[in-house]
């Protein structure tokens, strides 16, 4: 087969920032041992494949090792292509339908705002050897969906300088795991690292899906429903969220790196 592939840089002002993403639409004849082994030849954090059905688009992500129900930054890069290649127009909605739920996507000038669902925190006692391994002792740490547990610190600082031990956090629970803090900086509300070693990725660039554990957790720390968030990862990336009933709103920016073609 020949198809192409994307390369998305999501969450992303400028090249080489944020988090980078494949896509690629695909025909009903891909497998899903496939797209598992594409996945791993790309070596991002998520590639996301797109099947086109009727008025929707079918969407599937897989890191390095397995697949995920939902993810943000493959998402917005997914929407990004479709509006690039024109497939729907920019005054047009996408949706797509994703394991983790349905998924609205909108063109707001250079911005794409993505709607995806809130997840619930639960607050939960801290290991006991919780400092040793991430690096740090929480404030607070809540248990959220799909195995995510939200850490709080004291401040931006406290995460910024932690080493975590990745084999030790997956053998303990903490294999999918955000660490949080309100920001230091005055442009932004919090500040964020997302590490899942669980799924291949030691530390996530810019964690789309994150925020919808985030934005309620601060929202309800900070007294407002609009937001702006800063993942401080290596790369870096910026987010702008909002609280609506049970959902979230996530908005971000992308651009394409590059396009291959596949000859398999």
């Amino acid at each position: 087969m020949r198809k192409k592939i994307y390369q998305v840089d999501a969450f992303a002002s400028e090249p080489f920032t944020g988090n980078p993403a494949g896509v690629m639409l695909i025909d009903s004849s891909v497998t899903e041992q496939w797209m598992q082994h594409m996945a791993a030849e790309m070596n991002l954090s998520e590639t996301a494949f797109l099947l086109p059905v009727d008025d929707h688009f079918q969407i599937r992500y897989f890191t390095p090792t397995r697949e995920e129900p939902l993810c943000g930054h493959a998402t917005l890069a997914s929407a990004h292509i479709i509006y690039e290649l024109g497939l729907k127009k920019t005054d047009e909605d996408i949706l797509f339908k994703a394991q983790g739920g349905d998924l609205n996507i909108r063109k707001e000038n250079d911005f794409i705002v993505m709607n995806f669902p809130e997840y619930p925190l639960n607050k939960i006692a801290t290991q006991e050897n919780f400092s040793d391994i991430v690096g740090f002792e929480p404030i607070e740490i809540y248990a959220s969906s799909y195995e995510w547990i939200v850490a709080v610190a004291k401040n931006e600082k406290e995460i910024v300088n932690i080493t975590p031990q990745f084999e030790k956090m997956t053998q303990n629970g903490l294999g999918n795991i955000m660490v949080t803090a309100k920001s230091d900086n005055p442009d932004y509300d919090f500040a964020v690292r997302c590490f899942a070693p669980v799924s291949g990725i030691n530390e996530d660039p810019v964690t789309g899906s994150a925020h919808c554990a985030l934005t309620p957790l601060w929202a309800k720390k900070l007294g407002k429903t609009e937001m702006k968030s800063k993942q401080i990862s290596k790369r870096t990336g910026e987010l702008i969220v909002k609280l609506l009933d049970k959902r979230v709103e996530i908005k971000g920016k992308a651009i394409t790196v590059f396009d291959a073609e596949i000859k398999l």
